[in-house]
């Protein structure tokens, strides 16, 4: 590789007749791999000697950096294959590179995400993540545009004290234009909103709302389950039964069953299963009661239901009436508004499922990066 330079690199002299040539430097670069085979680029090139400041300099090329035996097309690949679900190690491997290169690529290529403190999306949700150790806090706070999916930033600690630092960075008029936050029933995430976002409406996660009382019925059929040992076999293998959506369940086709040596329906083995306990039998309808007005948004059948029937039912589920009562507010915000953590919580198990694959971060910053990376959130620093 030799042309002629403009000037000197050491000085910025003009090039001249005193500018004059020094023989080649060969370098030795790792350049993308060709049907599977590591492939290199012995690339010589042009030196040149400085009369003016008596040194010497050597060309530059597009193909590598300066001091860099990695080309910069072998870098924007092992960006590139960051946003898979695959391990550094891995890619380290598929490109040829050590696995600090492949760490270093990926906070280099990639720009940090400063957020803007002057604007907030007008609809947010708030989460949480299992973080890294080297992190302050055990859980890590992320949230995101319930519009669109976008990720607004991430927070290495969850705590009330952190959470409250950070969003009084952003400006009063930023704050006060948010108009709704979808949360999980944290306690803390309700005292952070009614003090940095007054004007926002809370709204609890229809999921969550589901799963407290599905984990109240469970723990019912489990106390059955265990005073009953007559029963427990049938008690313990039809658990998913007993959840299943009632506009699921089959009515008409006839099964054999091990447990009952005969030929059944679903629904008569819930009406088996029903029948050996009262508590069982009317947590299982408040249970499908509260499926049925979270679908159909009837926030006064909800709470009517919640009255009704509270005598009756386990004490799991009582307490689980408990904590939705102490939230009914937000509930009705719930069946108001069509947003939800959904999309947050698919970030989420992407992040696990990369952690899982990495065994594990030690640095949240690059924890962080890897995440933006994978959502398409980063970009990357062109030249």
């Amino acid at each position: 590789m030799t042309y002629q330079p403009k000037a000197c690199y050491k000085c910025g002299h003009v090039f001249d007749a005193r500018i004059i040539k020094h023989g080649f430097k060969t370098s030795f670069i790792k350049i993308p791999s060709v049907s599977g085979f590591d492939t290199y680029l012995n690339l010589r090139k042009q030196r040149y000697f400085c009369k003016h400041c008596q040194s010497t300099f050597i060309l530059q090329t597009d193909v590598v950096d300066k001091n860099c035996c990695i080309s910069n097309n072998t870098k924007s690949a092992i960006a590139l294959q960051a946003k898979e679900k695959i391990s550094e190690k891995d890619i380290a491997k598929s490109h040829n590179v050590s696995h600090s290169t492949v760490s270093r690529v990926i906070d280099s290529f990639y720009a940090y995400n400063k957020p803007n403190y002057n604007y907030l999306p007008t609809h947010l949700c708030f989460d949480e993540f299992k973080s890294v150790k080297s992190a302050a806090g055990a859980m890590s706070f992320i949230f995101c545009d319930s519009e669109t999916g976008k990720i607004v930033d991430i927070i290495e600690d969850r705590r009330l004290h952190v959470l409250k630092d950070y969003f009084l960075r952003y400006s009063k008029q930023t704050r006060f234009s948010v108009q709704t936050i979808v949360i999980d029933m944290y306690s803390p995430y309700i005292s952070l909103i009614q003090d940095v976002f007054p004007k926002a409406k809370i709204i609890i996660d229809k999921f969550h709302i589901i799963q407290l009382f599905s984990r109240a019925l469970n723990k019912t059929r489990i106390k059955v389950m265990n005073q009953d040992k007559k029963h427990y076999n049938k008690l313990k293998k039809y658990w998913k039964l007993i959840l299943k959506d009632q506009t699921k369940i089959d009515y008409t086709n006839y099964t054999y069953h091990r447990c009952f040596r005969k030929l059944m329906r679903e629904i008569d083995i819930i009406h088996y299963l029903l029948k050996l306990d009262p508590e069982l039998k009317a947590s299982y309808e408040l249970y499908h009661d509260v499926r049925y007005c979270m679908k159909n948004k009837d926030f006064e059948l909800l709470k009517k239901a919640l009255v009704t029937k509270y005598m009756s039912v386990s004490s799991y589920m009582k307490t689980a009436i408990n904590t939705i009562r102490k939230y009914i507010n937000y509930v009705g915000h719930t069946l108001t508004y069509d947003y939800n953590n959904g999309v947050l919580e698919g970030i989420n198990n992407k992040t696990k499922v990369i952690k899982r694959i990495a065994f594990g971060y030690r640095c949240f910053y690059h924890f962080k990066n890897r995440i933006l990376i994978t959502q398409n959130l980063a970009t990357i620093k062109r030249a």
